[in-house]
């Protein structure tokens, strides 16, 4: 079914996944940095898709390092472990929905140095 006049057509940019960009977007979060990593070995054509998993894979890549380095200070790196939970989640289902609302959601400092690796690998 066509749209009418005065609904929006929603433009579909090419995808060697054959996914929708917003689909890919919250795919490549879904697993954290494990599907990041999938992602961005499977998606060759859309940089949309290929931006949110390389972005899921440094901040949920970085997240799970730093839960461990943190498993390793005694008391003060415990409890530091244990309030990183609850954040990494929240940011997680935010860049869900933000993904799937579609575009590109740029985290401050994190969306930018993901921006710079996909220009280095494409």
């Amino acid at each position: 079914m066509a749209p009418g006049p005065n609904q929006p057509t929603q433009e579909r940019k090419p995808s060697s996944t054959g996914l929708q960009e917003n689909v890919g977007g919250v795919l490549a979060y879904l697993l954290g940095f494990i599907s990041g990593i999938a992602l961005l070995l499977l998606e060759k054509d859309n940089q949309t898709i290929r931006y949110h998993a390389m972005q899921s894979t440094v901040v949920f890549g970085g997240i799970f390092l730093l839960g461990i380095v943190l498993n390793f200070i005694p008391i003060i790196g415990t409890i530091i472990s244990i309030l990183l939970s609850p954040v990494s989640l929240v940011l997680w289902i935010i860049l869900m929905v933000k993904a799937y609302q579609g575009g590109r959601y740029h985290l401050p400092i994190v969306g930018d140095f993901a921006d710079e690796q996909l220009k280095k690998f494409s």
